[in-house]
């Protein structure tokens, strides 16, 4: 039978993480394995890696076949490089001795890039929060702006209302106007109308 290295999902929906087990590639996803040999999370950056990393060499050497997400976990943890390693300790290519030496410095640049990824992360965050805080600096201070523009608007307001009226002016006296031409003739035409009246009067 085919031995497969792969995952079997477990979790909720959107929350998944992996088991790695070594399993029978006729059972089902999440059916039946022969073995679990570690776990894989991705929803945390970066990703979590749990292996048992002599079982998983050990499956490799006897002939299981990694997935292809199986096989770059496998290749992250080392396993990969220590099996071709070990396989040119047996060809005799270089001894024992060697392998380790050169599978040591491999891990220790390993750790160096994991390392610098996980920096360049912190500092990410840190440069992210540093903007969101300057974000919101600016933002209150554009609000204390117009509060500060509010109430000496409504200071103004109020000493206006509070300052108190003008006096009014007083009324000019009334000044007397002579008599128009028009009432100063109405006497002189009455007069004058009498005096017609009297002259027809017969005499005794």
């Amino acid at each position: 039978m085919a031995v497969k290295i792969r995952l079997a999902r477990k979790g909720r929906t959107k929350l998944a993480y992996y088991h790695i087990v070594v399993a029978d590639s006729r059972s089902p996803r999440d059916g039946r394995y022969i073995e679990k040999i570690g776990k894989y999370n991705p929803l945390s950056n970066p990703a979590t890696i749990e292996l048992n990393f002599d079982k998983a060499l050990g499956w490799l050497q006897n002939g299981a076949v990694p997935t292809d997400t199986c096989r770059a976990i496998l290749s992250y943890k080392g396993v990969l490089i220590k099996k071709h390693l070990l396989e040119g300790v047996k060809k005799g290519a270089f001894d024992e001795a060697e392998a380790t030496k050169r599978f040591e410095e491999w891990m220790k640049q390993n750790e160096a890039k994991v390392e610098a990824k996980k920096s360049g992360l912190e500092k990410s965050k840190d440069d992210d929060l540093v903007q969101k805080l300057t974000a919101e600096k600016k933002v209150n201070e554009a609000r204390a702006a117009r509060l500060v523009k509010k109430q000496a608007e409504m200071a103004a307001k109020e000493e206006a209302a509070n300052q108190p009226e003008a006096p009014a002016e007083e009324a000019a006296p009334a000044v007397e106007t002579a008599p128009s031409a028009e009432t100063t003739e109405a006497p002189v035409a009455e007069e004058t109308a009498s005096e017609p009246a009297a002259e027809e009067k017969p005499l005794e």
